[in-house]
């Protein structure tokens, strides 16, 4: 044992070496073989650099050895509930990790790849404490992953309870009875400091001075639950945003809180006075009752809780052998749904009939098809790639974990800037610096003038009156409003970047088919020799299994005419040319000229043209007149009165140009004939141009562009497509209205300037009033959550009102 002076710190940890101290050849002293060996471990792959983030960020290891004790992850039944995909050689998942709680633990974790290569990419959600892991299964089990966290201070909650459906909703209620205990002690505590200083407040003499103090004793006991206990959360959130050299909200909340509890401890401990203990009990108490108040208000409003109900993915469920649409949010365990070339599959499920080449590229980024049989299991987020199959959903569909893939790296745009909320954190920073320094000079003014009362209750309001929060909370609701709005009527965002950057297009981009043009409306018909029953029921069995427009189009007018349920094998769709599958051992193609082999110089016209190829033998094309959308006139119209730049790209001819040139606004650049790579070139050098762009387009020849853009918009038919490289996904029977949403997208950015305003407004009339001592520490602390409260309110209004003059509702 050693002496308590002389007691060691670990170097890792920093805590007291008390019953072991182990020192290495450096120097160090650690208290267990476990901060030794993450030292050691940190030290071999050059990530030293942890420790000099924070003194002894660690987490303790003594105790943690326990690789036998997680032999059940090894389990595969286990493995299927805690893996969020799979395909035998990559998976994801993500752990509830309590122990974060600073930027070296953020750091940390996301260098797990440099200290295993079988861990491919970590992502730290910080507020969350959540860790998203993706690892190569050859390189790393499940159980050595989870021993890697636990070796580095970090082991997993892990409760396979918690993977149940009221999972949030048990977090929630446990979350909301701590915090009404918090409130009750505190409420208690703040009553009997009020009772025990009534005769202060009467202002009754008490001639025994044993009295005051044992009275004063006893308020000093009843406030210390309330500062540490029910002021924690506060002090606690300030201390770490000094030790890490920042401030935040919570700051000059803490000092107020600070200068009240010091202060009063030394006028009753030095008997000079009674303090302000029933202040700091009614201030917390409030403060407290203003953070669930704030708390109903936005869980209330917040747009994140419809989320679901708008998500625009629908799926088509086969039920008693007739096909129905459906939202994703009916979608329940033992469906059976039909899954087309092109479309994700929007939960877990087992393959049962089709050929199945399914492209986990939205999942993990790399477009690499996977062929799968008859009872295999296919995972959330795959899009099929082959011809049409059907799968019976084993899994509640999450619909969390597909907008978290939407929101994912692997679809941000590398040209992609948040400038609010970026202005919105250095405007926070700033703020609440500016603060401490007034509270800080009207308090040494209030003490040379008239004495320490007034100083402190002038400090302690000015801190608290302040309130930066509004700022913060200003744009992602008014926003995130707009965004529900839009949704209601159509237009599904991604984000609320994405209505930000709406308000700032200048230039719009079109394509044709499908977007102008629709597909319902065209009228259709064969240019060749009459198609015989069984032509006619492979060129039918090979288009229904694409979701293009024209190809869906020619299936729906052959489908009364076919026979269904043929075989189609090898299916593909080559983007920007046409389809092919075989059926009955013959190869069928649609398509382009070029793709089919067919003679392409012949005169062109104001048509779609899909040739047809059975076999060696080219039978002819179906010709798809061009129909226009009803509206589209007067929305090139529009725009060209808002002066928008507009352009057409098209991968058809040049035949329509001249009939297209009398709808688009004059010296319109049209450019045709343009294959996905042409589309994408485009985007970019207008970007080089420093114009902002929108491409909007149908989401399958067009996704190199749509994520080229600075906003990209997919136009969804009847089973809404679904398009991860975009950022909005729109009704086709809503693009005559784009001009209504860009404009009612500055209108949302209106708000927001005017939240912003307003907040400002209140912080000058409260500082004024604070400084000059006219307002007490309590009504600021009643004030500032209405503030932040009012503000929000005001922007959802605002946007609301405009949502309902804009989108009529």
């Amino acid at each position: 044992m050693h002496s308590e002076k002389n007691i060691q710190t670990c170097y890792h940890c920093g805590e007291d070496c008390k019953d072991e101290l182990i020192t290495n050849d450096e120097g160090k002293s650690f208290c267990c073989n476990g901060c030794n060996m993450v030292y050691e471990l940190l030290q071999e792959n050059n990530l030293s650099d942890y420790y000099k983030l924070n003194n002894q960020p660690g987490v303790r290891q003594k105790g943690k050895s326990q690789r036998d004790k997680l032999a059940y992850l090894d389990d595969d039944s286990i493995k299927k509930k805690l893996i969020d995909f799979t395909d035998g050689e990559i998976a994801k998942l993500s752990f509830y990790l309590p122990q974060i709680h600073c930027s070296s633990c953020i750091w940390l974790l996301e260098k797990l790849p440099e200290l295993h290569g079988g861990v491919l990419e970590s992502k730290v959600n910080f507020l969350k404490r959540e860790i998203y892991i993706t690892f190569s299964e050859e390189k790393i089990s499940l159980r050595d992953l989870v021993m890697l966290l636990i070796n580095l201070g970090y082991e997993p909650l892990i409760n396979l309870e918690d993977l149940e459906k009221n999972k949030k909703k048990k977090q929630r209620s446990e979350q909301e009875k701590t915090f009404f205990i918090k409130l009750g002690v505190v409420g208690f505590c703040f009553g009997n400091i009020m009772m025990l200083s009534f005769p202060e407040y009467l202002g009754i003499t008490v001639e025994d001075q044993e009295f005051i103090e044992i009275f004063g004793y006893l308020n000093l006991i009843l406030s210390l639950p309330v500062f540490f206990y029910g002021a924690r959360d506060y002090l606690t959130s300030a201390w770490q945003a000094i030790k890490h050299r920042g401030v935040n909200i919570d700051v000059p909340i803490s000092l107020g809180i600070l200068a009240l509890f010091l202060r009063s401890a030394f006028e009753i401990l030095s008997d000079t006075g009674a303090g302000y203990l029933d202040s700091l009990g009614a201030l917390i108490f409030l403060l407290l009752i203003g953070k669930w108040f704030q708390q109903k208000t936005f869980d209330n409003i917040s747009f994140e809780r419809d989320y679901k109900s708008y998500f625009p993915i629908a799926v088509t469920r086969i039920k008693n052998g007739e096909l129905e649409n459906i939202p994703l949010s009916k979608l329940e365990v033992y469906d059976t749904l039909q899954i087309k070339n092109g479309e994700l599959i929007p939960a877990d499920a087992i393959l049962k009939r089709g050929d199945a080449q399914i492209d986990y590229s939205f999942v993990t980024g790399e477009s690499k098809p996977v062929e799968k049989q008859s009872g295999d299991l296919l995972y959330a987020g795959g899009k099929q790639t082959a011809g049409v199959i059907e799968v019976e959903v084993t899994k509640e569909v999450s619909q969390s974990y597909l907008t978290r893939l939407w929101n994912e790296h692997t679809f941000t745009k590398e040209n992609a800037t948040d400038f609010l909320q970026s202005k919105t954190n250095v405007i926070s920073k700033w703020f609440t610096l500016v603060i401490l320094f007034v509270a800080a000079i009207a308090g040494t003014y209030w003490w040379n003038v008239d004495g320490p009362t007034h100083a402190v209750n002038t400090f302690t309001a000015v801190l608290i009156i302040a309130c930066p929060c509004a700022l913060a909370l200003n744009a992602p609701f008014a926003l995130g409003n707009a965004m529900r709005i839009m949704a209601r009527f159509g237009l599904y965002a991604k984000d609320t970047r994405t209505i930000e950057n709406m308000a700032a297009i200048d230039h719009l981009v079109f394509d044709k088919t499908g977007t102008i043009t629709s597909a319902k409306e065209q009228a259709i018909n064969f240019v060749g020799n009459k198609l015989i029953q069984v032509q006619l029921d492979k060129v039918y069995a090979v288009t229904s299994q694409s979701t293009h427009p024209v190809s869906s189009r020619i299936a729906k007018h052959l489908a009364n005419e076919a026979q269904r349920g043929i075989t189609v094998s090898n299916f593909k769709e080559v983007e920007g040319n046409g389809i092919e599958g075989i059926v009955d051992g013959i190869l069928v193609r649609l398509g382009k000229a070029t793709f089919v082999g067919a003679d392409s110089s012949s005169k062109k016209s104001f048509q779609t043209v899909s040739y047809v190829k059975i076999g060696d033998d080219i039978l002819g094309h179906f010709s798809l007149a061009q129909s226009l959308r009803g509206g589209i006139d007067q929305l090139l119209m529009d725009l060209s009165e808002k002066k928008y730049e507009v352009s057409l790209l098209s991968g058809d001819n040049s035949s329509e140009k001249e009939k297209l040139s009398k709808i688009f606004p004059q010296n319109t650049e049209m450019r045709f004939e343009q294959s996905p790579q042409d589309k994408m070139n485009y985007i970019v050098n207008n970007q080089d141009k420093q114009k902002k762009v929108l491409m909007i387009g149908d989401g399958l020849n067009d996704a190199g562009a749509l994520k080229q853009s600075d906003v990209g918009i997919a136009v969804a038919e009847d089973a809404h497509q679904f398009s991860p490289a975009c950022d909005g996904i729109i009704s086709a029977e809503k693009v005559k209205d784009l001009n209504i949403y860009m404009k009612f997208s500055k209108s949302a950015m209106k708000m927001v300037y005017v939240g912003f305003v307003i907040s400002f407004l209140y912080n000058i009339v409260g500082l004024s009033y604070a400084v000059q001592g006219n307002l007490s520490p309590l009504i600021a602390a009643i004030l500032m959550p209405l503030s932040s409260i009012s503000v929000v309110l005001i922007g959802m209004l605002g946007t609301t009102i405009a949502g309902r003059e804009f989108l009529k509702k």
